[in-house]
């Protein structure tokens, strides 16, 4: 017999959250619970005191429980972990890491191998000897080897991209050229810790990469990292709310008006918006709870892409589990836990971005005969560098944002290195950190180049005295603060993980002490320490900025000179990326590609390019956009066309397509090009309606099957085609919907005419296709608007956007006045009044009503199904079905 408490909770204050956690655990409201509930607070933890007289009858239990308390003695130090030894062919894993380096050194410069390479590599290969890390680097290899033998493009990011061994093994194209490796930021006798090297694959066949490990190492000695997910307030406030009672729409509406990763819960301000009663008891109690709850693990995840791998069996290490996806199997610790034991890990991750560079790869090869890699793309392209310089940056990767395209006028970018300086430098670090305008001062002369002492040349030089970069500031703590080694790599470590819970603190009076100490301005330290703070929030390495700039400048170089295959990759790689389908289509067709509809006779699934007489490429529209549609149908439909479809019926009988699926066709009216309407297609879809054709009258030709009568259907006017069009492709080719709307709507700006108008304060409406609230720009919201004519810029600052809050977050069509505001080519609109436009919509032709109908509902007593469940009802709710945004934070 052994003494124990049974606890639950560290306080009794805690029980009613306890019983709310037994409601979410049954799927019940508090209500409900019964004797579910706890009876008291006692499942709480007690003082010693406290058990010896709970238990004060069974001395003999509580001596029991000491000893074995004391008999405890485990160390998670204790566990032991091998890696596999990677041996191949009875070549040691250092032989063979040495041999495939320098291969791969021989085979990136077949002039010869440079001094400088050969010096970092003999340097790197001895200390990956000395602590034993080879077969780490041979496994990350061999996934990559395995990636590139089936076609699948990937690439290392991070502190990888330090190292040459990374760059020799194909690893990483980063090569030394490009920026100061320092391998030690990487890789360190010091720390005495695994390297972690993460791989972006593409997205949308990382799988196979992961199937692949699985199968050559077996999933008792493969698997995939746990993470573990918290409440935040969103969660919080509908499952907390869902248990006392509340209603779904008013749950709805109150995590609706939460912006991002929020962890406030439910504030009064969020509750008096809805109409609620602040002085109900339930109420206080709910909203007492919700904050509570905040930050409680919620559910274990498996990691995004942690694999763990060990040599004996990992299933005699921790627990093993199957993943909710199929064919995954997770162990059941947090990525985290990992990093503290030291247990080596492959990060195998996905990036949208490989994924679009690969077809267009593909695409350049089969159309244009010219196959290339990221290595190969001709580099310092004068128009590439034009482009980008000019913000024309829609679909490139890492400037594509808000923020970026109004700071590449300002850098200029000439150069990969500036590029490198442009991914890192709008981050939270030289942001929070003061060091954004000090450098482009300098970099545009402005202001004179200096140091504050000499010995920071070197660390400094390439970024003008300003630093930028992660590893300049854990430089400047060794060569200004007098940190030690070790000191160093403390505060790198607590720079390490996002989100960080705040033990960068505690080297501030050291650092800043240290450089004052050291002869430095009290400015200038606390500047340097106010930057390393905000990599605390997202760390940026010049190595990884390096990685990233690679990628940047590949597909700015696809987008300036093959804009439609670039486009047709964007449309076949999504979802990905800061703008929707719709934005790249308009973006595509003012860099004059032809952008065809989808028609049943010529699309395929995905998005293809389609020679126009005059030898160039126009984008036709694949399958893929229609909303509700399968792949399997779609090619299904593509196998039987044959010499091409002139009907609906045509598609059942040969392609065995069901009426739904024939019917979202016709809705996105992919039968046009087949003489067709919309409507007049609809009309003979409806007039189908076995899902398989009868064998009696499947044959067409024999004149045996069953025909319909003509009628003539009422043409939809333009306003009703460019809603359908929303409806089903979430895009229109016809027109925008403020050309329409532009009418009824006197005194807007154009948003073409933003750069060219004497107006000094002006009134513009658009759709709103993003809305970033950063977290350094201290509350302010940026919203992006489209017209017919482009995009324009609107900055809300903090007191407009709670004046106007539900408006910014809830309205699709924005009508925003204030300030004009120009600087070069950057054009902003400060917001003043705001106003929701978005009930102007249904003007356009009943976006929610069945897509026959201009009919008269009274006199058409045929029963409808309505094309959206649930229907809504008021505008503003139609408004975010048909035009929805995407919100960044």
């Amino acid at each position: 017999m052994v003494a124990v408490g049974d606890a639950l909770m560290h306080h009794a204050s805690r029980r009613q959250l306890a019983d709310v956690l037994t409601c979410m655990r049954h799927h019940i409201t508090i209500d409900d619970i019964g004797h579910l509930a706890l009876a008291n607070a006692e499942r709480r933890l007690k003082p010693a005191d406290e058990m010896a007289h709970i238990f004060r009858d069974h001395p003999a239990a509580i001596r029991r429980t000491l000893e074995i308390a004391a008999r405890l003695t485990f160390e998670l130090t204790e566990l032991s972990f091998n890696y596999p030894a990677e041996v191949a062919h009875g070549e040691a894993p250092q032989a063979r890491l040495a041999r495939l380096t320098w291969e791969g050194l021989r085979n990136r410069n077949p002039e010869g191998v440079p001094a400088r390479n050969r010096e970092l590599a003999e340097k790197e290969l001895a200390l990956v000897d000395e602590l034993g890390f080879a077969a780490y680097f041979l496994t990350v290899h061999d996934i990559i080897a395995y990636a590139r033998s089936k076609g699948i493009l990937c690439q290392g990011r991070g502190s990888a991209a330090n190292s040459i061994l990374c760059y020799a093994l194909g690893i990483t194209d980063v090569s030394p050229d490009m920026i100061g490796m320092v391998f030690e930021r990487f890789v360190s006798r010091h720390r005495g810790e695994p390297p972690d090297i993460d791989v972006d694959f593409e997205h949308e066949r990382r799988e196979e990469v992961i199937q692949h490990i699985y199968e050559k190492y077996g999933r008792e000695h493969a698997g995939l990292c746990a993470t573990v997910i918290h409440f935040r307030s969103r969660a919080a406030i509908r499952e907390v709310g869902k248990v006392m009672g509340l209603s779904n729409d008013v749950t709805a509406a109150l995590s609706g008006q939460i912006w991002g990763i929020s962890s406030k819960g439910a504030e009064p301000e969020r509750l008096k918006e809805v109409g609620l009663d602040l002085t109900d008891r339930r109420l206080t109690q709910t909203v007492r709870i919700i904050g509570e709850i905040i930050g409680f693990p919620r559910h274990l995840s498996q990691h995004v892409g942690g694999f763990v791998i060990t040599e004996d069996r990992l299933d005699e290490l921790c627990p093993i589990e199957n993943a909710a996806m199929e064919d995954r199997t997770v162990i059941e610790w947090d990525k985290d836990d990992i990093d503290a034991l030291q247990i080596l890990k492959v990060d195998v991750l996905s990036l949208g971005m490989l994924t679009c560079l690969q077809k267009s790869f593909d695409l350049l090869t089969s159309h244009y005969n010219r196959p290339l890699t990221i290595a190969a793309v001709p580099q310092d392209d004068e128009a590439t560098y034009d482009m980008l310089c000019a913000a024309d940056a829609i679909g490139v990767f890492q400037v594509e944002s808000r923020a970026q395209m109004n700071f590449l006028p300002r850098m200029r970018p000439r150069e990969f290195y500036d590029l490198v300086i442009e991914v890192a430098i709008v981050r939270p670090g030289p942001i929070q950190g003061g060091m954004v305008q000090p450098y482009i001062r300098r970099r545009l002369g402005h202001e004179k180049i200096t140091y504050p002492k000499e010995e920071l040349r070197g660390v400094l030089e390439k970024t003008k005295g300003v630093p930028l970069f992660q590893e300049q500031a854990m430089l400047i703590a060794v060569v200004a603060a007098g940190f030690s080694a070790e000191d160093a790599d403390r505060l790198r470590r607590s720079l390490a993980s996002f989100r960080q819970m705040g033990t960068i603190g505690e080297f501030e009076a050291q650092f800043v002490n240290g450089m004052l100490d050291n002869g430095y301005e009290p400015d200038f330290a606390k500047r340097c320490f106010a930057q390393i703070k905000g990599f605390a929030d997202y760390g940026f390495p010049e190595s990884h900025a390096a990685a990233f700039a690679m990628l940047t400048y590949v597909s700015a170089w696809l987008k300036c000179h093959y804009p439609a295959a670039f486009a047709c990759a964007l449309l076949n790689s999504q979802p990905m990326g800061f703008y929707a389908p719709a934005q790249i289509v308009r973006d595509a067709r003012e860099h004059q590609v032809e952008v065809r509809p989808i028609s049943v006779n010529h699309s395929a699934w995905d998005c293809t390019l389609e020679r126009r007489a005059d030898g160039a490429y126009a984008l036709r529209l694949g399958f893929r956009q229609i909303k509700g549609l399968k792949k399997e149908d779609a090619e299904w439909l593509e196998n039987a066309r044959g010499n091409g479809y002139q009907t609906p019926e045509d598609v059942w009988l040969r392609a065995g397509l069901m009426p739904a699926v024939l019917e979202r066709l016709a809705e996105a009216d992919a039968f046009a090009d087949a003489g067709l309407s919309r409507r007049d297609a609809l009309w003979r879809v409806k007039a189908i309606r076995a899902p398989k054709p009868l064998p009696l009258f499947n044959d067409p030709i024999d004149g045996e099957h069953i025909s319909e009568p003509e009628v003539m259907l009422p043409a939809m006017n333009l306003g009703e085609q460019v809603v359908e069009d929303y409806v089903a492709t979430r895009m229109s080719l016809r027109a925008h919907p403020m050309e329409l709307l532009r009418p009824k709507m006197p005194g807007l700006t154009l948003h073409s005419a933003l750069a060219t108008t004497q107006q000094r304060r002006v009134s513009v409406s658009g759709l709103v296709i993003t809305r970033q609230r950063p977290g350094t720009a201290s509350g302010v919201i940026f919203l992006t608007l489209e017209d017919e004519t482009g995009v324009s810029n609107v900055v809300v600052w903090k007191k407009v956007y709670e004046r106007f809050r539900r408006t910014v977050m809830g309205g699709r069509l924005l009508k925003v006045t204030g300030k004009l505001q120009r600087e070069g080519v950057v054009v902003h609109v400060i917001a003043e009044t705001i106003e929701d436009c978005s009930w102007r919509l249904s003007e356009l032709g009943h976006p929610m009503d069945d897509a026959i109908g201009i009919t008269d509902p009274k006199a058409d007593d045929t029963p409808r199904r309505p094309k959206l469940q649930p229907r809504a009802h008021h505008p503003r709710e139609q408004a975010k079905r048909l035009f929805p945004s995407r919100d960044f934070h």
